[in-house]
């Protein structure tokens, strides 16, 4: 099997991995959540508005507040919603697998054993075992 194959099939298994599957449950759930999904097209409403607010030259500052105040409001609304709430905890765990996989690619990659390199968890400032910044 050549290296593409290989890869084809991590990708297989990525998308049977539970991260995976709770994220596009997760995922499925928001875009079928009408109430958020209108709390979203409302909140990038208000911030075409505010851009366009902010190009006026004589744009009116209490407007400004107001618009900015309403977008704070709303995108609290998005972020405290149960639907939300879980697909971002959902979404951040598959990105950390993500991430987990393409250091153990950039290691490897790199002359590591790939039986025992490990990703970093975190940046520790040293570049030298590092699988890469993401």
């Amino acid at each position: 099997m050549d290296v593409i194959q290989m890869t084809r099939e991590l990708g297989k298994a990525i998308q049977n991995d539970d991260r995976y599957i709770a994220y596009t449950l997760a995922k499925q759930v928001n875009d079928e959540d009408k109430e958020l999904q209108a709390d979203m097209e409302k909140f990038t409403e208000l911030r075409k508005k505010l851009n366009i607010a902010m190009s006026e030259k004589n744009s009116d500052s209490e407007e400004l507040r107001a618009i900015d105040a309403e977008i704070k409001e709303v995108y609290q609304k998005i972020m405290s919603n149960k639907n939300m709430i879980a697909f971002n905890s959902a979404q951040s765990e598959l990105e950390l697998l993500i991430n987990n996989i393409n250091q153990i690619i950039s290691l490897c990659a790199n002359g590591k054993d790939p039986d025992t390199c490990q990703p970093s968890s975190g940046c520790v400032g040293s570049c030298a075992e590092c699988g890469g910044c993401y």
